[in-house]
Order: structure tokens, then C-alpha cells, then sequence
């Protein structure tokens, strides 16, 4: 079963291909968190430049039984955030970090319960 993922876009057009991108980055939360609920994703430009350097802020949001999420890629010198595709995937990849951590806290709580490793809710 696949999440809803819900994209936003502030201050630029939204963007198919771009969409596509984020839902399958963010699909695969699904792997590390199999009880993920939802997963709500903004992509904003920073900046207003008319030809190049435009930096994107991506922020992701998730809902979890136990637990809600954030991670977010604001604009840094570097370049690497002039391309969207870039600073959506390192914000999945931040929350998804977050909630790996999550997970193995989780596990680590049930097993000092003395309760067996599924049933970590």
C-alpha cells in the first residue's frame, strides 16, 4: 500500500516531472516505516532570480503512529539546492534518517519490555 503524498509548490509552477521525483523518494520511507500514515512535501524557491541561481527550500512532513516528522533542505552557498531534484531528495533522505532512528529506538524499547520485536506499537 502506497502513502498519500501530498506535494505544494510556493512560488513556482508545480511540476509533473518533479512530482514524480518526490512520490517515489517518498514511497520509499515505506521500507524503513511500514506504518506511515502520510507524507506532505513543500518545494519553495528562496530565491526570485530571472535566469539562474534560483536556491529551492524542500521540507517534508510525515505522520506516524507515535510520531509526527520534519526534515527540510533550506538554501545553503553551495549550489547543489539551484536544483529542486537535489534538495527534494536530500530532505527525504534527512527524514528518512529520522526515521530509521525512530524505528530502531522503538525496536530497542520493546526488547527491554520484554516484548517480542513485532510488537513494538
Amino acid at each position: 500500500m502506497n502513502i498519500p503524498v501530498e506535494i505544494t509548490y510556493l512560488g513556482l509552477p508545480p511540476s509533473p516531472a518533479l512530482s514524480n521525483h518526490i512520490t517515489r523518494h517518498a514511497h520509499r520511507l515505506q521500507h524503513v516505516a511500514p506504518r506511515l500514515q502520510a507524507c506532505r512535501v513543500t518545494v519553495s524557491r528562496s530565491e526570485h532570480r530571472h535566469h539562474s541561481g534560483n536556491r529551492f527550500s524542500v521540507t517534508v512532513h510525515a505522520s506516524l503512529p507515535g510520531g509526527e516528522f520534519h526534515a527540510g533542505r533550506t538554501c545553503e552557498a553551495d549550489r547543489a539546492h539551484e536544483d529542486a531534484y537535489v534538495a527534494a531528495s536530500e530532505a527525504i533522505d534527512a527524514l528518512r534518517r529520522q526515521l530509521e532512528e525512530f524505528q530502531t529506538i522503538r525496536r530497542e524499547r520493546a526488547q527491554s519490555d520484554g516484548r517480542p520485536h513485532g510488537d513494538a506499537a
